[in-house]
């Protein structure tokens, strides 16, 4: 069976209050069909996510209020056991334990020494998502932190990330609004993991092409932001100029020549500008064909754009919240030449 290469992103999923309305949202958003999850036996509280036929996320419904309304991002791993207790060992927190969904695989949830939440899943028949980095599909994450030199050091040591940093070289360009109320999106065991419904293989993943990651510190306040209202206010902008303050690290796998070719996520930094309660998150970035359409679409749904479209050196992004609350981004790529 083709799988993720370990510690590479292979699932999202997104913890509803109402998942009719999300399966609404998202299916006229980015054209998903829906079908049941293994969790229809419980009371049909989690549905697979499908673009072109091929599986790229699930939604589920929250069983409880408490619970962030969020998208949350799970990376591969060939040993969950030996991951978690590296979690444990680099001052992280265990929050589900490894739990197995069925033939699926099994799953486990922690949060960084940060508080920014993630899960694994270690594959049994299914590996995760079927497509990535086309339009309707997942295409890029970062973590957002105030202890960076932890953090960093987390998942170096947890999953053998090696990281670029790109704020000193004036690169890159991702721009970001104010962060979502949700934090990462905690999940509940077994229902909304990879392994809820169906089964099948994914493609190997070494690394994302260049042409749809959206980098990297910081690009210019589009004009609808207003200076000081989210994590990252200015920038390069791709412009290649040197930029104090600008703190970005991309990750790349262990076993690759860690840079723009390889990297599969990066961290950027919430400063002491912004609330203290405001907490560490994932941001989830989708693929889009027309980033300008797909803000207008969200907003036509009911959802709202923090961030306006702008143009990055990977192409043009948005950041949306959905009409639940649950915030992602989306990024359209470059038009060859």
């Amino acid at each position: 069976m083709a799988a993720f290469m370990h510690s590479a992103p292979c699932w999202v999923d997104v913890q509803l209050p109402d998942l009719e309305a999300g399966k609404r949202f998202y299916g006229e958003l980015f054209g998903w069909t829906f079908r049941a999850g293994e969790d229809v036996e419980r009371g049909g509280h989690c549905v697979d996510a499908l673009s072109g036929g091929k599986l790229v996320a699930a939604l589920a419904a929250k069983q409880d209020g408490r619970m962030p309304t969020a998208w949350g991002i799970y990376f591969a791993t060939d040993d969950i056991a030996a991951t978690v207790a590296r979690i444990r060992q680099a001052g992280g927190q265990v929050i589900t334990e490894p739990v197995r969904v069925g033939s699926a695989g099994v799953l486990a949830q922690a949060a960084d020494p940060g508080g920014a939440v993630f899960g694994l899943w270690q594959a049994g028949d299914r590996s995760g998502f079927h497509k990535q980095n086309e339009p309707g599909s997942f295409c890029w994450t970062e973590v957002y932190t105030r202890q960076k030199d932890r953090v960093d050091a987390f998942y170096e040591q947890v999953f053998g990330f090696r990281g670029t940093d790109l704020g000193a070289a004036g690169r890159g360009g991702s721009g970001r609004g104010e962060p979502g109320t949700g934090g990462s999106g905690t999940t509940e065991a077994g229902t909304d993991a990879p392994g809820p419904a169906g089964s099948g293989t994914g493609e190997p993943r070494t690394g994302k092409p260049r042409t749809s990651k959206p980098g990297t510190g910081e690009s210019e306040t589009p004009e609808s932001e207003t200076p000081g209202s989210g994590p990252v206010e200015s920038g390069i902008g791709g412009s290649g100029a040197d930029v104090p303050g600008v703190d970005f690290r991309m990750w790349s796998p262990a076993g690759t020549e860690p840079g723009p070719d390889t990297a599969i996520g990066g961290r950027s930094v919430i400063t002491d500008a912004f609330p203290a309660e405001m907490p560490s998150y994932f941001l989830t970035y989708f693929a889009v064909a027309d980033c300008d359409a797909a803000a207008e679409t969200g907003i036509h749904l009911g959802g709202r754009v923090s961030v306006a479209p702008f143009d990055i050196p990977y192409g043009r992004m948005a950041v949306l919240h959905d009409n639940q609350g649950a915030e992602f981004a989306v990024l359209q790529p470059p038009v060859s030449r």
